[in-house]
């Protein structure tokens, strides 16, 4: 894993000006980037038909780019990890009661990884939600859960839930980074983390390697909701690296999702195209020189059209607009969509190599505090693209 690490590292720096931007904003201007190479040209030409064929075939996607940068079938064999042991639970109806479909695959897909590389006489639910995983384990283990979440209403409900299935589930509330820890933690733990975000997933491995709890098995997600400006390297080797990747950048593996029907990428188009038609509307009648943050839209409001969308978005910034062209600067927010679309096609063929930069960072953490450590996909990218498994053992 460090030659692994090393590798990446290096490419990932080589290669920072295909990926370390912001698609949204460099699609401001006309040229971009890439304008005047070779896969500039090819970026160019390309239709938005071409453009959500690649966004759903990746593998097609990374055989046309690396025509432009070879270097990219290296990054892309450091990202492969084993599938071979994909497999999910079966369940009673009570124990799938309540979850979501796609939640309930990855839940199953992951109980099913985490049973069958048990060590340890109990088990720790780190942000447990409603305790859906750990109520799994608990039933098909036999032994007791501690399931540790934030939100009172969750764990009440979780455990109310437990009771009722006659399970060995114990919810505790608390903050993951201002809690009792000592009651929290034993070294009897198998320590499971289905989704724990950012920082959360970090003090989960920082504890656990504290209290030396024999098993973690941990399936990061949102990277970027961190305490700090910057990513802060785990692993000492991580620690020397110069890629010091900021929160936006930290973003970058997220962007990859699981695609949507027709009406999700019509909601999107809107909603982007519009955003982006109101930045030029800003730019060239008000002068605003930076791009001004709007608040979350209902899908309802994008339904009345690009120029109410300007005015709700006016009214809550406090500005009042002028007369003015709308459908010209929709039509300028139109363009930009498109201009933003391909050129995040680049970028997206960085996605998964810097998701698995920040995952071996924090396996050779556990691995330098006495871990054996596995990463594999624990289910398929259809499920989610949040799939890679951090299973470490402690070593005795």
């Amino acid at each position: 894993m460090r030659t692994q690490y090393k590798q990446l590292d290096h490419l990932l720096l080589e290669h920072q000006h295909y990926w370390r931007f912001e698609p949204f904003h460099a699609s401001q201007t006309l040229e971009h980037r890439f304008t005047h190479t070779e896969l500039g040209t090819w970026l160019d030409g390309l239709s938005m038909s071409d453009v959500q064929g690649f966004k759903q075939d990746l593998p097609s996607l990374l055989s046309q780019l690396t025509e432009y940068l070879p270097q990219l079938t290296e990054l892309t064999q450091f990202c492969q990890l084993d599938k071979s042991a994909l497999t999910s639970l079966t369940l009673d109806s009570h124990l799938s009661s309540g979850i979501p479909g796609r939640k309930l695959s990855q839940i199953t897909a992951m109980g099913s990884q985490a049973l069958a590389t048990h060590h340890g006489s109990e088990w720790l639910e780190w942000c447990a939600g409603k305790g859906f995983l750990g109520r799994i384990l608990a039933h098909h283990s036999q032994q007791a859960v501690t399931s540790f979440e934030w939100q009172e209403s969750l764990c009440q409900q979780g455990q109310l839930d437990a009771d009722k299935q006659q399970l060995p589930v114990h919810f505790v509330q608390g903050d993951a980074f201002a809690c009792d820890h000592q009651s929290v933690f034993n070294s009897n733990q198998h320590a499971v983390a289905l989704h724990a975000c950012g920082d959360l997933h970090v003090s989960l491995m920082q504890h656990a390697t504290q209290y030396q709890l024999p098993t973690l098995s941990i399936a990061p997600c949102c990277y970027h909701l961190i305490q700090a400006d910057r990513y802060q390297p785990l692993s000492s080797l991580g620690q020397q690296s110069n890629l010091a990747l900021s929160k936006t950048e930290l973003r970058i593996p997220l962007q990859e999702t699981v695609t949507g029907g027709e009406r999700v990428l019509k909601h999107r188009f809107l909603e982007m195209s519009y955003r982006l038609g109101l930045d030029e509307l800003l730019r060239k009648e008000l002068g605003f020189a930076e791009y001004q943050p709007i608040p979350s839209v209902k899908k309802s409001q994008l339904q009345l059209g690009f120029e109410a969308f300007c005015q709700w978005a006016a009214e809550r910034k406090g500005l009042a607009l002028p007369k003015c062209d709308f459908i010209h600067y929709q039509t300028l927010g139109e363009q930009r969509f498109v201009r933003m679309e391909k050129l995040s096609l680049i970028q997206m063929a960085f996605h998964r190599p810097l998701e698995m930069w920040l995952i071996l960072d924090k396996a050779l953490f556990l691995e330098e505090r006495g871990y054996q450590v596995g990463l594999t996909e624990f289910c398929d990218k259809k499920i989610t693209p949040r799939n890679i498994l951090i299973h470490a053992v402690l070593s005795r």
